[in-house]
């Protein structure tokens, strides 16, 4: 579907910033992470992360500054995240400043879940009918997506500390797994295989 204009003839925030961004292609991309199936759905509350990062890495385009991969993800981070400390956030917004990013006029550009879920509900004509399954797998789907948040935390922190000369490394990929022992019968398994399974060795006996 077409980003320009609403189904009810308003122009919401979304489709005002895609139109003034040039942000091409983001109204799918947003769509199908949303109504995907499995890890490679995302929640609203991502997909909203996900667009604020596309009009970061614009703006920060725009002013030239070229961003390496995963700068982007981490300058976000620095400015949203209410675990970084105030000084690193002034210390980073004062950075975007100078490079002429407006970063007051960005932030109030960042939009909602809320934001994201008319979009895709009024605008796309978008819905998602979860499959209820059962408990295992829900558990199984938030476990994935944290652990999808560790490595995206950690591919930032490296390349901040790569880019500051702090960390000598070359191309990298960060692998997290989550590997569970059970200490009645002795045996590991990944998270996601004990769960699948359906327990340990221990339920086979």
């Amino acid at each position: 579907m077409s980003d320009s204009g609403t189904a009810n003839g308003r122009r919401g925030k979304v489709v005002r910033l895609i139109e003034e961004r040039e942000l091409d292609g983001i109204g799918d991309r947003l769509e199908r992470r949303w109504t995907a199936e499995g890890e490679e759905r995302l929640s609203l509350r991502d997909l909203a992360d996900e667009f604020n990062r596309e009009l970061l890495r614009a703006a920060m385009d725009d002013a030239g500054m070229q961003p390496l991969d995963g700068d982007v993800a981490n300058v976000y981070r620095l400015l949203t995240d209410d675990d970084v400390s105030g000084a690193d956030r002034t210390r980073t917004e004062r950075r975007l400043d100078r490079e002429g990013v407006a970063v007051d006029e960005l932030r109030r550009e960042f939009v909602t879940y809320q934001a994201v879920r008319t979009y895709l509900k009024d605008h796309r004509g978008a819905s998602y009918d979860p499959d209820t399954g059962n408990q295992v797998d829900e558990e199984k789907e938030r476990i994935q997506r944290l652990r999808g948040r560790v490595r995206t935390v950690t591919d930032s922190k490296l390349t901040q500390l790569r880019r500051n000369d702090e960390v000598d490394i070359g191309s990298f990929r960060t692998l997290v797994n989550v590997n569970v022992l059970c200490e009645d019968c002795g045996t590991q398994y990944d998270v996601e295989t004990l769960l699948d399974e359906g327990g340990c060795d221990c339920t086979n006996e």
